[in-house]
């Protein structure tokens, strides 16, 4: 019996060592989920996500984020039947989150943020913003403005439109394109600022034409609402 009781006890500790040695960030308390799907809306960023084995949604500030991303995060406050009115839907449970950790900003042997990582991560390219920027992009031949097309957008509806601007908000892969947020450096009445659909990849501060179909007052539901969106937009070299 007590040979027995022996294996038992030492059981544990073997199938202890092995949740250690599997999981190395759990002394930190940080929990590892990869990214199932991304819905973004104007203040935050819905993640469907998976976590040891289970699917769950978490919301934090607007961020990019795509399929199969890896994040650590711990903490939380948990939104039990959360309705969301921007996408008209009712989760069954939401953890709020004030930050998200990347996983390349991880060490691997302590489960920490590593400060190196995370300095290479902030210092690569412009950060996005929906904010007008102060610049200046000269108008190309038979293309159009920024504020021209918001002035007078009954006359380009329908119509095949060409742009030239800087890319100021990249969202990959919702609903099957990529959306793209463009300034030129004008407005018309304080618009200033053209969404754009397409398959094209892109960075933040990119400055490339866009050729596109301009649509008006596009809904294409779950709070993807536009009254001015240049569509199945391609890059012009």
């Amino acid at each position: 019996m007590k040979f027995i009781k022996t294996i038992v006890i030492a059981s544990i500790f073997l199938f202890s060592s092995i949740g250690i040695a599997q999981n190395p960030h759990a002394e930190s308390g940080l929990k590892k989920v990869i990214v199932q799907e991304v819905l973004q809306v104007d203040s935050y960023t819905y993640l469907n996500v998976l976590e040891n084995g289970t699917k769950k949604w978490l919301a934090v500030p607007r961020m990019e984020a795509n399929l199969g991303e890896v994040y650590y995060y711990k903490g939380g406050m948990t939104m039990p039947d959360f309705k969301s009115t921007e996408l008209n839907r009712t989760f069954d449970e939401v953890v709020f989150l004030n930050s998200i950790t990347n996983a390349d900003a991880i060490d691997p042997e302590k489960g920490l943020v590593n400060p190196n990582k995370t300095k290479e991560t902030v210092k690569t390219g412009k950060q996005p913003t929906l904010n007008k920027l102060e610049v200046t992009i000269e108008e190309i031949e038979g293309g159009i403005r920024i504020a021209e097309l918001f002035e007078n957008k009954q006359n380009y509806a329908g119509k095949k439109i060409k742009i030239k601007g800087e890319v100021t908000k990249f969202t990959q892969a919702i609903m099957g394109k990529n959306w793209i947020h463009f300034q030129d450096g004008t407005e018309f009445e304080g618009s200033y600022d053209l969404m754009i659909t397409s398959q094209e990849n892109v960075l933040v501060g990119d400055i490339v034409v866009f050729e596109g179909t301009l649509s008006l007052d596009k809904d294409f539901g779950a709070g993807y609402f536009y009254k001015v969106i240049l569509e199945k937009a391609t890059i012009i070299k």
